[in-house]
This record gives C-alpha cells, structure tokens and sequence, in this order.
C-alpha cells in the first residue's frame, strides 16, 4: 500500500473497501448477481426479505460504485444488472473470504 491509512481518513483505500460492507443488503445484492445477469423481478424472490425500495438504493448505490452494470434491451422489462470486472473481483475476493470466514467461525447459538 502505497498510501498510509494512520486515521482512516476519508480517502482512505482501506475505508473505501469497508465501506462497500456498511448497507445491509448490497453484499447480499453482488452475491445473487455472482451467478449471472439478473432482472431486478428476479432479484427479489432470490435474496428474499428484501423490499422493492432497498433494492432500489442497493443497485443505485453499487451502480455509483462501479460494482454493477445496468444492462437496458429495447424495452424496460428487459433491464438487467451484471456484475462489472470490478464487481466480479470484489466478490470473488474480500467478499468471498468474508464469507469462508464466517463459515468457518460460525458457533451454534
């Protein structure tokens, strides 16, 4: 790293990675899109307990961040949502060993 992080200051790289963890359910919404371009019809029923509304600001906030791809055809019901290469790299690494470690580290109420 070629930039200390001492304060965790705002442009801080380290914080701007943790703060990809700080919504609910945009983790939850870069691991259903893991499997393949999705409509947002799709999305919902596949995650579960999530409203229309969450994922509404989940997908604007990881489109703003370069996490997900909004994919339009001609008409509106054919927008879908793909992971970027940056998108695809951050679940297949930080998210993925978050996900291992919880597994492994998980105690039985």
């Amino acid at each position: 790293m070629d930039v200390e992080c001492y304060d965790f200051v705002s442009d801080c790289r380290v914080r701007a990675a943790t703060d990809l963890l700080t919504h609910t359910w945009d983790p939850v919404v870069l691991t259903a899109l893991r499997a393949g371009p999705a409509r947002r019809a799709a999305l919902i029923p596949a995650i579960g307990g999530l409203s229309d509304k969450a994922l509404s600001q989940s997908l604007a906030r990881l489109t703003a961040a370069g996490l997900v791809e909004r994919t339009a055809a001609s008409t509106p019901r054919n927008v879908g949502y793909v992971l970027t290469p940056l998108g695809r790299s951050f679940v297949d690494g930080p998210l993925a060993a978050l996900g291992r470690w919880a597994v492994e580290n998980h105690r039985a109420g």
